[in-house]
């Protein structure tokens, strides 16, 4: 299966190379998609050695080829997994807007492609009423989310919030 494996800035960025690892050593072909956010917590070369495919956080990246490499992700994707998935991601998301290759890409996936999203964001984000509409909206859009897991945040809060286990996400692919 071919995995585009969204990465947005949030310190839950780093379990994105245990995600990508996990994907390909299930035999499934992951192609990471970063936000430049996302590089401030986890470089892509550590994305392109664990999945061996070209990364992509800059539509400038695409220079080498008269194709747009974001719309070649999108058509060949078989899933679309969002890990994780900040506030600002989910924003783009549900308003279409597409300020990265990501947000591009996402706007770009065939209507029948299945979408996976995994949030990640301190607790007061996820439960603002914002959040709560564009999580709704993307609901509304067919996407499917991996609820954020309960505990300690990296910002020195308890609660919601968390990127989900990495174990549930992965049950989460289908096979």
């Amino acid at each position: 299966m071919n995995i585009v494996l969204g990465i947005s800035g949030s310190i839950a960025a780093y379990k994105a190379a245990d995600i990508a690892s996990q994907l390909v050593k299930r035999g499934h072909t992951v192609r990471a998609v970063m936000t430049k956010s996302a590089c401030e917590f986890i470089t892509p070369l550590t994305l392109q050695t664990l999945t061996r495919e070209p990364v992509l956080v800059s539509l400038e990246d695409e220079k080498n080829s008269w194709k747009p490499g974001h719309i070649e992700l999108a058509d060949n994707a078989d899933l679309f997994l969002a890990a994780p998935a900040s506030a600002n991601t989910l924003a783009n998301f549900a308003n279409g807007l597409a300020p990265d290759p990501l947000s591009s890409i996402y706007l770009a996936l065939p209507r029948e492609t299945p979408r996976l999203i995994a949030p990640a964001m301190n607790g007061k984000m996820w439960l603002h009423p914002a959040t709560q509409r564009n999580i709704a909206q993307l609901k509304n859009d067919g996407c499917n989310f991996i609820e954020p897991a309960e505990g300690d945040l990296a910002c020195g809060y308890q609660g919601i919030g968390r990127l989900a286990n990495i174990e549930d996400i992965l049950a989460a692919i289908p096979s």
